[in-house]
């Protein structure tokens, strides 16, 4: 009969000792378990990743979004299956190439 916790024999102790005050270490940066972040925790964000935050993606057009939305509701949006097909077999035998290499 096995009696308790199976990570106590691992760390050489039980885990309610380690958590008073203990500090963890990945990749030597170092967060206390009280819940505080050392400096060496903080995170910054790429360029992309701010504007996609702020909304200033250069990709993205709200007026052409509104075009299509509008011309969906009025039932006049016009879908070119071939166009689509097209795309979707290309972008396959792209995806196919880079396997290869």
């Amino acid at each position: 009969m096995k009696i308790g916790n199976p990570t106590d024999k691992v760390t050489g102790g039980s885990s309610s000792q380690r958590a008073e005050g203990a500090s963890t270490a990945a990749s030597g940066k170092t967060t206390t378990l009280d819940g505080g972040v050392s400096q060496s925790a903080k995170v910054s964000l790429s360029p992309m990743a701010s504007s996609l935050i702020s909304g200033s993606d250069p990709d993205f057009d709200a007026d052409k979004v509104g075009k299509v939305k509008q011309s969906i509701d009025s039932g006049t949006y016009h879908v070119d299956a071939e166009v689509i097909a097209d795309k979707l077999i290309s972008n396959a035998q792209e995806l196919l190439k880079r396997k290869s290499n």
